[in-house]
Formats: C-alpha cells, structure tokens, sequence
C-alpha cells in the first residue's frame, strides 16, 4: 500500500522555497506540505503556514522531526549562494555541505521515497564549454558555492548507488521571480525589475555584455515537480541535471524593459560578482533532460519581462496598502535559499 505522500520544504522562506512550498501545495494539499526555515514563526507570512522553525545544522531536532512527520519526500533548499559565500567561505562551506549530508543520512535511516536537492550552474568553471555547455562537462568551480554544488551532487549519487535512495537534482542557471534575492551572482536580473517599477535608476554590478544562463521562476518551479513526478528508472543522471531555458545581457534585458518603462535607466559597475560571471558558462545544452523526462521551458524573454513587471507592480501596490493599513509589518525573512 502506498504511503500518503507528505513532504518537508527545509529553506522554505527563500527564493525557491517560497513559490515551491505553494506550487507543492496546490498539487498535493496545503496539510500534506510542511514548510520550515530557519525563521522564527513571528517572522514569516502567514501564507506560508503551516510553518516548523527548523535549522538544518541541527542533526538530531531534524531526525526528530522526519520521525515523527513520517515524510514521503524532501525538498533541500537551504544554502549559502555564490556571492555571499565569497565573503565567508567557511561558513558558507559548512552549511551548504553539512546540511546536506544530514538530510541525506537521516533520509536513509527514516526510509524518505524521494529527496530533491538544487545543484547550481556554479558547479562549471573556466575550463567548461561557454556555448551550450553540455550536460557531462568539466566541472572545476572556483567558488566556495560551485565547489560545495560539485561536491554535493557526487554525494546525491553516492547515496542513491549506495543506498538505493532516491535523490534528485537540477543544476539550475540564474533564477528570476519577483521576491527579493539572496546573495547570488545573478541576483541583477531580479533587482532590475524592482528599480524599474520603482522608477530608479539601476546601478548594475556585471558588465553589460554579460551573458549568462537564466530561468523564469515559473519554469524552474515546474522542471521541479516533473523531476519528482518522472519514473525513476527514466533517470540516467543521479548528480544533477543541466537545465536551460533564457540566456541574455544586462544589456538585452534592459532593452527589453524600456519598452514597458521607456524612463528607466541603468549604468553598470562591475565588482568582484564580475569575475564569478565570468567563469561560468553562457548557455546550457539541456538535451538529456529533455530526452529522459521531456524538459520544455515556456517562458521567453519578452514574456518573462512582462510577467515580471507585472507581479511587482501588483506585489508593491498589496504592500503599500497593507503597511498603510495596519501601520506594522515583519515582511518577509532574508533569502536562504
């Protein structure tokens, strides 16, 4: 008899984890999906309740909870990201590796079906194919946050060989949604849209010429759920799958963006983020995925544009009312995802 799935987000609260834990909800029941963070209760929406105050560093509070939550599968989503790990490499490194073996140990002992866990296009360095870099490429990451995604995705596979458990991975490009970023390298893409809605000029920290691969969070969320709902034995890759959808310029998406907010203006000064972007490739071959579970992105760049302004014009406008309103307001936590 199959079990009823029940499913824990650890890093609900950031980027990710925030549309996952609704989209998740929607498939399988608001009840069904625990979200947790490490974010006191007080502090987080109340739509993203139920909500568990959880650190992923505590081993044993987690085994805890996964006995007594009798969970069906696990979304890993907390982790230091490129940028901020750059200025502090230790921690960043302890987090984002030590997390991830106690959901993968704890999986096993408490029989978790089915772990999925986000690698990174950090994962490539200079070495790698720039155009279309392919799905088995050379993967030596000069950063802390790529090295702990290359790591991470030997020990996802490592498990599943070892263990029979079934963990699942996509190496995501530069991901864009309307909530606040988190101290990635493509960060810019979403920052953009706020400045441009706000009517500010936006000060860029990668060149304009900067080409990197990116994804609508919308597609990203759904490439999630169809790696978890693809039959296993359709799988051939158990480190992480390369993902593609977009691949553009802070150039490119400026242009697209005057032509909603003809006033918008931006300059670009380049800083350390620049020579991270620049050891990474500018767009990904994604045709294993396609082939093994039918990977399709929708979104375009003009329609992503569209939709993005959209929702942070609505999102800014049910802000300012609700602060006028009620005069209060935590918002929401820092991403951690």
């Amino acid at each position: 008899m199959n079990r009823k799935e029940k499913i824990l987000v650890i890093g609900a609260c950031g980027q990710i984890g925030s549309e996952l834990t609704a989209a998740l909800r929607l498939k399988f029941g608001t009840h069904c999906v625990l979200a947790s963070d490490i974010w006191p209760d007080t502090g987080v929406p109340r739509h993203m309740f139920p909500y568990l105050q959880l650190n992923v560093m505590d081993k044993e509070a987690l085994s805890e909870l996964m006995a007594e939550g009798d969970f069906t599968q696990i979304y890993h989503l907390a982790a230091m990201l490129s940028a901020s790990g750059e200025k502090n490499p230790q921690p960043a490194w302890n987090l984002n590796m030590t997390s991830l073996l106690n959901v993968l140990e704890l999986s096993v002992i408490h029989k978790v079906s089915k772990v999925f866990w986000p690698s990174s296009i950090a994962v490539f360095g200079p070495k790698a194919q720039k155009t279309a870099c392919p799905q088995y490429e050379i993967t030596e990451p000069t950063t802390i946050y790529g090295i702990s995604k290359a790591a991470g995705e030997l020990w996802c596979k490592y498990y599943f060989e070892k263990y029979g458990l079934d963990v699942r991975s996509l190496r995501y490009p530069g991901l864009i949604s309307a909530g606040l970023p988190g101290g990635g390298t493509t960060d810019y893409a979403v920052d953009i849209f706020h400045y441009a809605v706000k009517g500010d000029a936006y000060t860029c920290f990668l060149k304009g010429d900067t080409k990197l691969p990116m994804m609508y969070m919308s597609d990203a969320i759904r490439a999630t759920i169809e790696l978890m709902d693809a039959p296993g034995d359709r799988l051939s890759v158990r480190t992480a799958y390369n993902l593609g959808a977009l691949s553009f310029t802070p150039e490119e998406i400026y242009d697209t963006i005057i032509k909603f907010v003809p006033a918008f203006h931006i300059e670009y000064k380049p800083d350390f983020r620049q020579q991270i972007a620049d050891s990474w490739p500018q767009s990904i071959d994604d045709k294993v995925a396609n082939r093994d579970w039918g990977w399709r992105p929708e979104f375009d760049l003009e329609n992503m544009v569209t939709d993005m302004l959209n929702r942070i014009r609505i999102l800014t406008r049910d802000y300012s009312s609700e602060v006028s309103v009620s005069a209060a307001g935590s918002g929401y936590p820092a991403d951690v995802s």
